[in-house]
């Protein structure tokens, strides 16, 4: 069977499985999980959920993960920035931060099975079409999730991103972060390489992950926050893009501490 039709039969035969796992969870979900409190009910929606669907993307399509920095998560839930260019890191993110609070569009939470069953996990949904309100809806939820010890969780380039490219970051997480004074970690990975976006066959392989050091926050603009998460993902994110694994860990917190150095001494 030629290498590109195999790939297509392997994508559908994942996509039929995910469809059948999230309305089988979802019903399980809506059906059971309303009932237990917010931390087990996090881990019996999503923690079983996105298990199952990244043990059948490896079956299926043969994608792996590689994580590092793991150590620089700290105990207390703050804020997390995560790349964004493809669907994987939306699932596989889930698994890192428990329980969590994401950044999404409203209109999520109407699509059947999975946004009901989203629905009852406190996800942050807001409307796109109003930007001011967004935001102060935004600063409100997220400094009241992460009160309560929830991890926020938002894409700071707002959309899925080409490979290789970085875009500017919305202000959103960096504006949640001035007020709340919460540490900021970032998540840079390489997920468009083997589930690209908007694409249907899929490529087996290894994403690589990196998790930053924490940024602390406090006494720091939006804009000042924006630039040092920036500045780290697109030093992690070429170094991804060269597999330079050796190095890559000197050369993203150098990067790091070269920005919060700059940014104090302003």
């Amino acid at each position: 069977m030629p290498s590109r039709l195999l790939g297509a039969v392997r994508a559908l035969a994942f996509y039929v499985g995910y469809a059948l796992i999230t309305m089988l969870w979802a019903s399980l979900s809506l059906l059971f999980a309303w009932m237990l409190p917010y931390a087990a009910r996090f881990q019996f929606v999503i923690g079983g959920w996105t298990r199952l669907i990244l043990a059948w993307l490896r079956a299926c399509c043969g994608i792996r993960t590689a994580v590092e920095g793991r150590e620089n998560i700290p105990a207390k839930p703050c804020i997390v920035f995560v790349k964004h260019e493809s669907t994987w890191e939306t699932i596989f993110v889930q698994t890192l931060f428990a329980p969590q609070a994401t950044l999404i569009k409203r209109e999520l939470l109407l699509i059947p099975f999975f946004g009901w069953a989203f629905s009852l996990l406190k996800p942050i949904a807001i409307d796109r079409g109003d930007a001011r309100r967004a935001l102060r809806a935004l600063i409100k939820a997220g400094r009241a999730r992460l009160e309560q010890g929830i991890w926020v969780v938002l894409f700071p380039e707002g959309t899925r991103v080409p490979v290789g490219e970085t875009r500017a970051f919305q202000v959103g997480g960096a504006a949640l972060a001035a007020q709340s004074e919460a540490q900021v970690i970032v998540v840079a990975h390489d997920a468009g390489n083997v589930w690209p976006a908007h694409r249907l066959i899929k490529r087996s392989g290894v994403v690589h992950v990196k998790i930053s050091p924490p940024i602390t926050t406090a006494g720091m603009r939006a804009k000042d926050i924006n630039a040092a998460a920036r500045a780290w993902m697109e030093a992690a994110m070429r170094e991804l893009g060269r597999g330079d694994d050796q190095t890559s860990r000197l050369t993203t917190d150098s990067a790091l501490a070269s920005m919060n150095s700059r940014l104090g001494s302003t």
